[in-house]
């Protein structure tokens, strides 16, 4: 006869104590929040450095794992259920799983983007995604190490790196203002066209909007604003300059679903990011006994420089650009320890997989050896670019432009950082707002 036995529903995923809780929210969530998750905020990046934050964030995640085990953990915020992943595979399961039945489409992202793209893939429906990732996958050439534009784009990096290093030349530093020039005339011509070198309005209206993107959905929306920043980028898509991806978007076959000019925003909001990255690369590999030599050697490789690529992935592993990889559940999900609802938002916390020296040897020093070879779920997550069907798919055409970028650099001169780091011990935390080098001529 059957057991008649009614079965108890499963229990909820664990939820953290109100200690906990507090030590979770100040030590983990609230600093990449002041730091700034749309634009970052220089002295508050400062400060982390100072007193190592995001250091203090990693351990406190070890703590968790340490007291709760492998699964993931619950807070309670007055209108949004949060859980904490802690373990490898829920990493992978979560980033593999997207958009279904874990959305990157998260309500803080969609708050924070529809600032400047609201039209644009991250924040779209599954339904929506099908035309606008395929199209970003297409201008973007995800697939390709190397973009059908390496050649237009390296010679447009060969310019701006001349220029500021004219400029460095004249005053025996560079540093971060004059790094940031370069990169937004670099930028602005790869993806929009020669005639944007020095459209400083456009990047400007979109820092404002992202400004505005930092608060989420508790800002207001300009919206005149933003017509005008996406109308301007209409005109340079009208334009179509040969070599630009302004060019690629224009005659990329797309539905009005796609919305193509709302998925430019992204790329350079992307390349804004990355900006941080190359700078931190550029400490390390000046830093780093032989590294200024071995990255010159890999310009003999021009475009594929593959010690550079890995250079510019380690700086991303060490200091994320994106420290907390958000997804929200579409159903009920089962775990390793409970259920969670739909509509509950993940939390992946980046520095800890990239930082977590209980488990990974190289956590705090340089090691782009991790890079040189292709990784997979078999490897304890690392997700520089996220993962999954949610990867950026911008990510080789960043890695091209900054390695590039580095070895121009590092060709040219011969660079000396202000700002000394130990590349066998490496802190949290490291602005590159305040990073500087000596140049001389080699």
């Amino acid at each position: 006869m059957p057991d008649a036995t009614p079965q108890l529903p499963a229990a909820a995923v664990p939820s953290l104590g109100p200690v906990d809780q507090v030590r979770v929210l100040t030590r983990v969530l609230l600093g990449p929040v002041l730091k700034g998750p749309i634009v970052r905020r220089p002295t508050a990046v400062g400060l982390a450095e100072r007193i190592d934050a995001d250091a203090a964030g990693v351990a406190e995640m070890q703590r968790l794992r340490s007291r709760h085990g492998a699964g993931p953990v619950q807070l309670r915020l007055p209108g949004r259920r949060i859980a904490l992943l802690l373990d490898p595979e829920d990493v992978h399961r979560v980033l593999n799983g997207s958009p279904e039945p874990f959305s990157p489409a998260t309500l803080e992202k969609r708050g924070a983007l529809n600032h400047f793209e609201p039209g644009n893939a991250l924040v779209s429906s599954p339904q929506q995604r099908l035309s606008r990732r395929p199209f970003n996958e297409r201008v973007l050439e995800t697939e390709r190490p190397v973009h059908g534009h390496a050649e237009q784009m390296s010679a447009v990096i060969t310019e701006e790196v001349e220029a500021l290093l004219g400029h460095a030349d004249f005053t025996g530093t560079l540093d971060w203002h004059g790094f940031a020039v370069m990169w937004g005339r670099m930028v602005r011509r790869i993806v929009l066209g020669e005639s944007a070198r020095d459209d400083v309005q456009v990047s400007d209206d979109l820092r404002r909007l992202r400004e505005r993107g930092n608060l989420s959905y508790l800002m207001p929306q300009n919206r005149r604003l933003r017509e005008r920043f996406l109308g301007r980028l209409q005109e340079y898509v009208d334009g179509a300059e040969p070599g630009s991806l302004a060019a690629m978007v224009a005659r990329t076959p797309a539905t009005a679903e796609a919305h193509p000019v709302q998925q430019i925003p992204q790329w350079l909001f992307a390349f804004d990011a990355e900006a941080w990255a190359t700078f931190r690369a550029l400490s390390l590999l000046v830093a780093h006994p032989g590294a200024a030599d071995e990255a010159r050697r890999d310009m003999s490789q021009v475009p594929d420089l593959p010690y550079l690529r890995a250079t510019v992935l380690e700086s991303l592993r060490l200091w994320p650009t994106t420290p907390l990889i958000l997804r929200d559940t579409t159903t009920e999900t089962r775990w390793r320890n409970g259920l969670l609802p739909a509509g509950t938002a993940l939390v992946i916390f980046a520095p800890f997989f990239h930082r977590d020296d209980a488990t990974l040897p190289e956590a705090h020093r340089f090691s782009p050896d991790l890079w040189m070879r292709d990784r997979d779920d078999d490897d304890w997550p690392l997700v520089p670019f996220s993962g999954g069907p949610g990867m950026c798919p911008g990510r080789n055409v960043v890695l091209l432009t900054s390695s590039l970028v580095l070895g121009e650099l590092l060709s040219r001169r011969e660079l000396t950082a202000g700002k000394p780091l130990d590349t066998g011990h490496l802190p949290g935390t490291l602005s590159p707002f305040s990073s500087t080098f000596t140049v001389r001529s080699r």
